[in-house]
């Protein structure tokens, strides 16, 4: 698996984040948690665009995220170097702590931090959640995930080979969280004690603040239990996804979600406190 992912090549890795997304676009079609409303190849089209300017950001910053991973190596420094960890341990620490300060903290911030929810936003404007809704970013947010790997990286000693097994892992495991798929209910009720699964975070995609305010977890659902962000509801089937100022059509299209950070409204700052009064 070493030489595997140290050597990984570009196809490769696309070949999984593709592979991944037709799977589970296939499942979706058989067992789907929602009736899909509207033209299902429409959605998918605006947010295969924004996968694009993802993979493009992520492609521009790879030599920061290469070269930072070959200094940790080359200088054995970060916390799990200076533990003197054996291979196994060491892999096993660094893929939680890339997806702790790299998925779990970045996105706990960015609903915090209001110029950077304007950007996160988009996301949560998605009103049908599927497996292409997984990368569905502002470019602008897409740079505050490098900046979060990349923190992770340094601070805790993570060679390159770890850093592309958990970019696999992660970006599988987003698609997968995302997808529209209709899980047995104690399975998925059992997953979301290890991983996230479907059911659990479709409750963050609601449009109800408290619950769009938890379940920030992209692969480890243990985050979300340790720091007291986990929300569980039985049935996901009532949840109404989206937020509510964005309800018009002209936010599925590209070029209006582009914009929407830097939209002047009365709402521009407060949008989330309207989701708590709608549900007053």
């Amino acid at each position: 698996m070493v030489t595997f992912f140290e050597n990984i090549p570009s196809y490769y890795r696309t070949a999984i984040l593709v592979g991944g997304l037709l799977l589970l676009w296939i499942i979706e079609g058989f067992f789907p948690r929602f009736t899909f409303r509207g033209s299902k190849y429409r959605h998918a089209g605006t947010n295969l665009f924004f996968t694009l300017t993802t993979v493009i950001v992520n492609t521009g910053f790879a030599f920061l995220i290469v070269k930072a991973s070959q200094w940790t190596s080359n200088a054995r420094f970060g916390l799990l170097y200076w533990l003197h960890l054996p291979l196994w341990l060491h892999t096993l620490l660094a893929i939680l702590m890339l997806d702790l300060i790299g998925a779990y903290l970045i996105h706990l911030v960015q609903h915090k931090i209001g110029w950077m929810w304007q950007f996160h936003k988009i996301h949560h404007i998605d009103t049908q959640i599927d497996a292409t809704t997984a990368l569905r970013h502002h470019p602008v947010e897409s740079l505050f995930r490098v900046g979060a790997l990349l923190l992770a990286i340094l601070s805790m000693g993570v060679p390159f080979w770890m850093v592309m097994f958990y970019q696999s892992l992660s970006a599988f495991m987003s698609q997968f969280n995302h997808a529209n798929i209709r899980l047995p209910k104690g399975l998925d009720n059992a997953l979301s004690w290890i991983i996230v699964s479907p059911d659990m975070h479709k409750v963050h995609h609601s449009h109800y603040q408290p619950e769009t305010d938890s379940n920030y977890a992209n692969i480890f659902s243990i985050w979300d239990r340790i720091f007291g962000t986990f929300i569980f509801i039985p049935d996901t089937t009532s949840i109404r996804y989206g937020l509510d100022e964005y309800r018009d059509n002209r936010y599925q299209e590209v070029g209006p979600l582009l914009k929407v950070p830097w939209e002047q409204s009365t709402v521009a700052n407060n949008d989330k406190i309207s989701g708590v009064s709608s549900n007053l």
